[in-house]
C-alpha cells in the first residue's frame, strides 16, 4: 500500500482534508490536520484514523501505525516550534 493509497483512504473514511503519509516498507507514520480534532479526546482522534485502515493493520499490509493528530491552530504552533 502507497503512502497516496493510505491517505486517500483516510480522507475519505473520515472527510479529513490534510493528511500526511510517510512510510518505511510496513511501518506508517500519518499526519492529519482538521480542526474537527479540537473537540476530541487523544482516543477518539487515534481511532478516527486507524479505525478505516483496520483491514490493512489485520491482514499485515501496516505492520505499525504512528499517528499525529492536530487542529490547523496546533499545526501552526507545531510548523513554528519544529522550524
Amino acid at each position: 500500500m502507497t503512502n497516496e493509497e493510505v491517505a486517500a483512504h483516510i480522507k475519505q473514511a473520515t472527510g479529513i482534508d490534510q493528511v500526511i503519509v510517510k512510510s518505511e516498507g510496513s511501518h506508517f507514520q500519518v499526519i492529519a490536520i482538521d480542526d474537527q480534532f479540537e473537540s476530541m479526546s487523544r482516543v477518539k482522534r487515534q481511532q478516527m484514523i486507524s479505525s478505516p485502515l483496520s483491514e490493512q493493520i489485520a491482514d499485515g499490509t501496516i505492520h505499525a501505525l504512528s499517528i499525529k493528530t492536530f487542529s490547523q491552530a496546533q499545526w501552526q504552533r507545531e510548523k513554528l516550534f519544529n522550524q
